[in-house]
């Protein structure tokens, strides 16, 4: 092509670079920039994803990098407002710098126009969001303890030197007095935060841990008529026996704590606590042992149960008497019963299984009808909403069987919710015993 044609020229000027020493200096700059945001990007990941276990080893290294490391952690709002600031005006400088050498290897000429804005704004934002975002952070996540240990120095020489120091002073201060104005919480559903522990579960955190986070989220929807024992199943004392049949039937029962009822179970007049008991064992048959009675706890059956905690800590209780609509006796909770909901099944050497129960396989299971929907969700493994939006007022797995049939189902007779099928093995006039449960797979 011959050099001097007028169109061979302007070509030759679009594509003309030129490499001048003040090019290089700033690409230098800009790739120490770079460095800098992944160190700061990557900072941001490292401290705030740091594990329980990895500050207290910190705490146990006693060494000077370690307080430095625990005194930046003891206040966030100073390290983040830190790291904001220098990742801010290192992104500013990159694209100050980028825009100068943008000038020296493509002078602003027609033509050139799309290549300089693709240049700019997407390469520049592509190579910024890469290398001071994604990666940092990926890696610092997997090794946070490692890039704190790297980055406590300078971060602790950043946080103390002006202008970063009172520009920070400037920030903190206003979040504060923001906060100060405004007044409002940030309010988070219990269904948001389901599916942020659902979102957050890594394949590394411990099954059992999970299990207590998930827990505490449904603690505040789960109501007394949910975890209590049933009336038929409460063990209590008749107010007519003598202390002698009081003795032989605390005994037989193996509990420290027992209702005590009148006439009949809907009336219960307090609770015997064994050990009020224990001073008067050598005492003769007519001994009034009802003078140790502690007064009742009664409180409705959609009573929430971290309601009903907090009421069992200021009256210094441990049971509390569920009654219905009526003002009978539905059964009782115990402080146990609120703690289970959230550790799991809590046993002692007394205990029997609790939940009586055969795992069949994998997808089928054989329940007592009195099994409570809380515990066959557990032992399913699911949230049971497609349960909880058909089960009407009941608590029991039998009792969603005849809520859904309208009747008292005989053996081998079957409803299917959603995808489980639950068969009735053994029923009588009164009650249905046991049911087997079928997972069912998506195409059966």
């Amino acid at each position: 092509m011959n050099s001097s044609d007028p169109s061979s020229q302007n070509l030759y000027q679009v594509v003309e670079f030129g490499f001048t020493s003040s090019t290089i200096l700033y690409l230098l700059l800009v790739l120490v920039l770079l460095f800098l945001a992944a160190l700061m990007s990557g900072s941001e990941s490292a401290f705030f994803s740091l594990k329980p276990a990895e500050t207290d080893s910190l705490k146990k290294e006693n060494t000077p990098k370690a307080k430095m490391i625990l005194e930046l952690i003891s206040k966030p709002k100073e390290l983040l407002a830190t790291l904001l600031i220098i990742h801010n005006f290192v992104n500013v400088g990159v694209v100050i710098l980028s825009t100068f050498i943008m000038d020296q290897l493509i002078p602003t000429k027609p033509g050139t126009e799309l290549t300089r804005f693709l240049l700019e704004v997407v390469g520049i934002t592509f190579l910024i969001l890469l290398t001071g975002e994604v990666i940092p952070k990926i890696f610092a996540t997997r090794n946070s303890l490692k890039v704190v240990n790297w980055v406590a120095y300078p971060l602790n020489i950043f946080r103390t030197t002006p202008p970063v120091s009172w520009i920070k002073f400037v920030l903190v201060k206003g979040s504060f007095f923001i906060q100060k104005i405004t007044k409002s919480s940030v309010q988070v559903t219990t269904d948001e935060l389901e599916q942020a522990l659902a979102l957050t579960k890594e394949d590394s955190d411990s099954e059992e841990d999970h299990k207590i986070l998930e827990g505490i989220v449904r603690f505040g929807k789960t109501e007394a008529c949910q975890i209590m024992t049933p009336r038929v199943e409460v063990e209590a004392i008749d107010a007519e026996l003598n202390i002698k049949e009081v003795l032989d039937f605390i005994l037989e029962a193996g509990y420290s704590r027992i209702p005590v009822f009148s006439d009949s179970q809907d009336n219960v007049i307090g609770f015997l606590y064994i050990k009020d008991l224990l001073p008067y064992l050598d005492k003769s048959e007519d001994f009034d042992w009802k003078i140790v009675l502690r007064k009742p706890f009664f409180i409705p059956e959609n009573k929430k149960i971290n309601d009903l905690l907090q009421e069992f800590r200021k009256m210094k209780m441990h049971m509390a008497i569920v009654v219905d609509e009526y003002g009978g006796a539905s059964g009782i909770v115990t402080l146990e019963d609120i703690l289970e909901e959230i550790v799991g099944e809590i046993t002692d050497e007394f205990d029997e299984n609790e939940i009586p129960f055969v795992k069949l396989d994998e997808n089928m299971f054989n329940f007592e009808g009195r099994t409570s929907l809380n515990d066959f969700y557990k032992i399913v493994e699911t949230d049971g909403s497609d349960f909880e939006s058909v089960k009407g007022d009941a608590e029991t797995l039998g009792g969603l069987i005849i809520e859904q049939a309208g009747r008292i189902l005989k053996n081998n007779e079957f409803i299917t919710i959603s995808n489980y099928k639950l068969i009735v093995v053994s029923s009588d006039k009164k009650r249905i015993r046991n049911v087997k449960v079928i997972k069912m797979q998506e195409h059966e």
